[in-house]
């Protein structure tokens, strides 16, 4: 088997500081350190950085023409090959700073939509990504240069799926209505097994937090899920559901999301709702922090404004801060209700689960019913209402092993004979 040879890009790091930008429109140094680290997780390598402040984007070249020239002296001087900007880009932008640098150009979003091209595995997930580069690109077109010539291979150049892009709107439009259709049949899909898990009384825990913090760690700690855990951002994108039994009178759906990020594109949220819709329907949201993270707060903020968009203020949130191995205890934040724990070590596990069990189960019982025949209709109704463990016609009656709500057990207490 031939050895493939694996070329490294080197890309110059830019982003503007201006005072009519938004917090989340504009570069800081901590952004450009987390650009950095997507650009990594692209196959990657940051030559330098260049961080402009200024009142307002140049129009023409977004930087200023000064700045511009320090740009093509600094990819002079560091054999640099691409720049990245951790500012989202005009085309006509784009178009003005490759005639500048004779290099690459590409913008935060579209390095961060050739991370999700190259992770997604799943039908859907790929799907999903091919969506969101298409809307990435279809207003772009008419503006765009060379940037539009350069698909094959190499960041910012894997095109959406297998498709070579095509600059026909008409085309291109036609090929979204495809997709958009096809993930409106993964959402039906969804939906029947959603209904399921219903009927079953499962709830549903999902897993959500800031890229890298941790999320796919617990879940392999709690369920030998046996998902790879690597030190890199958007490590998981397609989402992998397991059971865990929480306590006796508690199993639950543990669900891994892709992990949130700050300035995620628009279009990539709007194309992964058939993913992150399951926020919606969760019955508690694990937000999984990284305890170390020195952008700890900012990340937070990021995830909360995620969490009120896709799932609204209605399911209940708990607050787990991961690595908290890494951290002194006077550096942990003082949080009621949240609890602190170590997914690599297991630290905290047993708290996390107390959390879920007092969220989750109040009020369940866990009991064995003796019914006569002539409620033999009870069983159905159990089956949707209760979760149903145990079933056993005998000579004096029908025997119900159950965990159930409080509503239930009082209904039927009479008929209890034993509580477990």
């Amino acid at each position: 088997m031939e050895n493939e040879r694996v070329t490294i890009e080197k890309a110059i790091l830019a982003g503007l500081n201006a005072d009519v930008f938004s917090l989340e429109e504009t570069a800081t140094d901590a952004s450009l350190d987390e650009l950095e680290a997507l650009l990594e997780t692209a196959g990657g390598e940051c030559a330098a950085k260049l961080l402009q402040n200024r009142h307002a984007p140049d129009p023409h070249s977004f930087i200023g023409e000064g700045k511009a020239e320090e740009l093509c002296q600094l990819l002079e001087s560091t054999e640099a090959n691409m720049v990245v900007f951790d500012n989202d880009l005009s085309p006509s932008q784009i178009r003005a700073l490759e005639d500048i640098t004779g290099v690459t150009v590409l913008d935060r979003s579209a390095l961060i939509l050739d991370i999700f091209a190259q992770r997604a595995k799943t039908k859907e997930g790929r799907l999903q990504v091919e969506l969101a580069q298409y809307k990435y690109l279809l207003p772009k077109l008419s503006g765009m240069g060379k940037s539009m010539s350069r698909l094959g291979g190499g960041i910012g150049t894997r095109g959406p799926g297998e498709t070579k892009l095509e600059t026909d709107r008409r085309h291109i439009r036609t090929r979204m209505q495809k997709l958009e259709e096809e993930l409106r049949q993964v959402r039906q899909v969804r939906q029947v097994q959603r209904r399921q898990r219903q009927k079953n009384s499962v709830p549903v825990v999902a897993i959500v937090g800031y890229t890298n913090a941790g999320k796919s760690t617990l879940l392999n700690l709690l369920t030998d899920a046996g998902i790879p855990a690597n030190n890199r951002l958007f490590d998981t994108l397609d989402t992998t559901t397991r059971q865990l039994a929480v306590s006796d009178t508690l199993t639950v759906l543990l669900s891994d999301t892709v992990g949130f990020i700050s300035k995620l594109p628009h279009h990539l949220v709007e194309a992964f709702k058939a993913t992150l819709e399951e926020l919606a329907y969760a019955d508690v949201l694990l937000h999984v922090i990284d305890a170390s993270d020195p952008e700890r707060d900012a990340h937070i903020r990021v995830v909360e404004k995620l969490i009120a968009e896709l799932a609204g203020q209605t399911v209940p949130v708990i607050e787990c801060y991961n690595k908290c191995d890494l951290v002194a205890e006077d550096d942990l934040p003082r949080v009621s209700d949240a609890v602190f724990i170590s997914a690599k070590n297991g630290e905290g596990i047993d708290e996390l689960l107390k959390a879920l069990e007092n969220t989750l189960d109040r009020g369940r019982k866990h009991v064995t019913l003796s019914l006569p025949y002539s409620m033999g209709g009870q069983i159905e109704r159990l089956h949707e209402t209760a979760t149903v463990l145990k079933t056993d016609y005998t000579g004096d009656g029908i025997v119900v092993e159950v965990i159930c709500d409080n509503e239930t057990y009082g209904r039927l207490r009479s008929y209890v004979t034993e509580e477990h």
